[in-house]
């Protein structure tokens, strides 16, 4: 019996030194997660590549839902993705989604082809008619809008950008991703010379203009030529068309769901460019009352003329300012003060 208990101390001790408590558990627990390590590395190692082989076809890569729950929204992923929801179809109307796509692939090709270009960053396009079901997923229902997917969580509410108050230039959308991914896009836009020509032929002609009429410049101080030139710029500057110029707001905004068109943007912090129009064109209505009145007051015409004259111009500055002080309302909410319409 002792010499049994002996053998047994001694296998005891044979296994204790075999298998020392330092490597224990080793092939039940750092192995798997080493495998699943290598399978994520090589799952994501494809996706990049997959993403470079496209971007070098085209700078802005067509998704599908399968495509996008693949390759932006799965994980794993080191790469930030720029979606923008779109519905460029013919029979959705949308001219607004194609002028913001002409800026996002402005944007796009300036990434694409310049020296800091890497895998870090890929621009995508989600049609409505080729993803309907990535819009569901992300409760969206208007269109253009711009996403990103950054490479790690879920996107927050700075990640998705506003295009309502900011427009859709491709330099404010290169401002916006620089402040979410840290990429700087320098914007590089294709030659457009159409402002040089059309500057050339207005100098031609009012050069040929002076050049015939050389013999009698008079027209040059004509008041009433000169206060119409400086009624447009008027006209210009206090509807927004200098603002337009620099956020390059959508002319208008067409809603997916019931197509319903809004020419009015409802806050005071941004504007259509169809707005900037109308509002051109209340002004000149006031406008033309005010001079309507003044000639009726002024001249020296038959009485009846006269008295049709200040009614016309009467009936111009009571109904249109109306009409522009009711748009005032709609985008200042609150206030307080209408005229004839509400």
């Amino acid at each position: 019996m002792a010499l049994e208990r002996a053998h047994r101390h001694a296998a005891l001790r044979v296994r204790r030194t075999t298998f020392p408590r330092s490597l224990r558990g080793v092939g039940r627990c750092d192995w798997p997660r080493s495998a699943s390590n290598r399978r994520k590395e090589n799952l994501l190692a494809e996706k990049v590549e997959q993403l470079m082989e496209w971007s070098s076809r085209r700078s802005v890569i067509r998704m599908n839902g399968d495509k996008f729950r693949r390759f932006v929204k799965a994980p794993p992923r080191n790469y930030s993705v720029i979606v923008m929801f779109t519905a460029l179809q013919p029979q959705r109307q949308c001219s607004v989604c194609r002028q913001a796509n002409e800026e996002y692939q402005v944007l796009a090709n300036s990434w694409r082809y310049s020296s800091a270009f890497s895998n870090k960053l890929f621009f995508t396009i989600v049609d409505y008619d080729e993803g309907a079901d990535v819009f569901q997923q992300l409760n969206m229902n208007s269109a253009p809008t711009f996403m990103h997917f950054p490479p790690k969580g879920k996107p927050k509410r700075a990640d998705t950008f506003d295009l309502q108050r900011i427009g859709f230039a491709a330099e404010q959308l290169a401002k916006w991703i620089a402040d979410r991914t840290d990429v700087h896009i320098r914007v590089f836009r294709p030659p457009n010379y159409s402002g040089t020509i059309a500057l050339a032929l207005l100098v031609s002609l009012v050069g040929g203009l002076l050049y015939l009429r050389r013999n009698n410049l008079e027209f040059i101080y004509n008041k009433t030529g000169w206060a119409m030139a400086a009624l447009c710029v008027v006209f210009a500057m206090t509807s927004g068309q200098m603002w337009n110029h620099i956020r390059g707001p959508p002319y208008a905004h067409k809603n997916p769901q019931n197509g319903q068109v809004s020419y009015i943007h409802g806050s005071s912090q941004a504007q259509f460019v169809a707005e900037s129009h109308i509002i051109l064109l209340l002004n000149a209505a006031i406008t033309m009352g005010m001079v309507l009145l003044n000639e009726a007051a002024t001249s020296k015409g038959d009485v009846g003329k006269r008295r049709i004259i200040c009614l016309v111009g009467l009936g111009l500055v009571v109904f249109f300012f109306s009409f522009l002080l009711s748009i005032f309302r709609s985008k200042y909410h609150g206030y307080p003060y209408s005229f004839l319409i509400k």
